[in-house]
């Protein structure tokens, strides 16, 4: 999941980066509003975390221009977080597109919750708990386990593990893995993501779940088998290779 952060109290992003990143997000920060405006029309992003007073260009009207325009973030969740709480202020926020409204001060926990909550909103919904065959991923507590038991993995490697069982049984380019797991002046080649890959593979074949290799293109997270006894004529039947196999 990749987060823009658009605050301009220079000691909040840095706290908000922090626990963010420590959470295994991406997250990109500008305290400018036009840098902000600007990084929204290159790159697509999971999440805006949104003050409205921001030097430059406000946060209302990045949230316009943001809502008219077309392309990867057309939809993006937007969480206003500011200091300005009338109700005037919350209406307008909420009718110009904004996802959620949150007024500072807040509570970091709150807020962590709030993420998660629209995060999940912004790739079709589901449970905290996402399930995979063997493998349960954790998205509140940011933690995997393998039949019930827990598997270590990097930060990277949890945001690549969430960003295949978001696309189950969809490929999903290495520029796109690039996009969503880096932040800006991150220097991730598509061969560091075979590298990620391979090491979150190595942890999680062993219960069963298989991430198949296009060559030359990307991956995608194979769909659970569920084991059901076969009729006579069908385990009589000669066994073909299946499509994600020729690409393994």
């Amino acid at each position: 999941m990749r987060i823009l952060i658009a605050e301009d109290d220079s000691i909040l992003a840095d706290g908000l980066t922090r626990t963010l990143r420590q959470a295994g997000y991406a997250v990109d920060h500008f305290g400018d509003g036009g840098d902000v405006d600007r990084a929204l029309a290159l790159q697509a992003y999971d999440l805006l975390i949104l003050d409205l007073g921001l030097p430059k260009l406000s946060g209302q009207e990045i949230l316009r221009r943001l809502r008219a325009r077309q392309g990867a973030n057309a939809t993006l969740p937007v969480l206003i977080l500011t200091a300005a709480d009338s109700v005037e202020d919350r209406v307008m926020g909420l009718d110009l597109g904004a996802d959620d409204y949150m007024a500072k001060p807040f509570a970091l926990s709150e807020l962590e919750a709030r993420i998660r909550a629209l995060t999940r909103r912004g790739t079709g919904g589901g449970a905290a708990i996402m399930r995979h065959g063997a493998l349960a991923f954790d998205q509140v507590g940011r933690t995997a386990s393998l039949h019930g038991q827990m598997i270590e993995l990097s930060a990277r490697e949890i945001a690549l593990l969430e960003v295949l069982l978001q696309r189950v049984g969809r490929l999903v380019s290495k520029e796109q893995l690039v996009d969503h797991l880096c932040e800006w002046g991150d220097e991730v080649s598509t061969n560091a993501i075979e590298v990620y890959m391979h090491r979150l593979r190595k942890k999680i074949e062993p219960g069963g779940v298989r991430v198949t290799t296009v060559r030359g293109i990307g991956y995608c997270l194979d769909r659970p088998v569920h084991s059901e006894t076969p009729s006579p004529s069908a385990s009589a039947a000669p066994a073909t290779p299946s499509r994600s196999d020729a690409y393994r």
